[in-house]
């Protein structure tokens, strides 16, 4: 019954050794994966944003170049006869 560690590892803590590398792999893969799909979603982002403020300009342009409509009186109401 020795208290020192002998030179070679146990194959529980080769295969615990070996999980831990495995999920640190994976996790590095995963947020790379993640920063790549938010990468996405901003370039996606700003095309619509593109795409929404050349609408509006364009919007902008027609109306300015239609004429103003003619605004019309508003009539008055006839008072309605008492019904007898």
């Amino acid at each position: 019954m020795s208290g020192k560690k002998s030179a070679e590892p146990s194959p529980q803590s080769i295969a615990r050794t070996n999980r831990q590398r495995l999920a640190a792999e994976e996790g590095t893969r995963a947020m790379a994966d993640a920063e790549r799909q938010a990468v996405d979603v901003r370039k996606n982002m700003a095309r619509l944003r593109e795409l929404r403020q050349a609408k509006e300009a364009a919007d902008a342009t027609l109306r300015a170049s239609l004429p103003a409509p003619a605004e019309t009186k508003r009539k008055k109401k006839v008072p309605r006869s008492p019904v007898e």
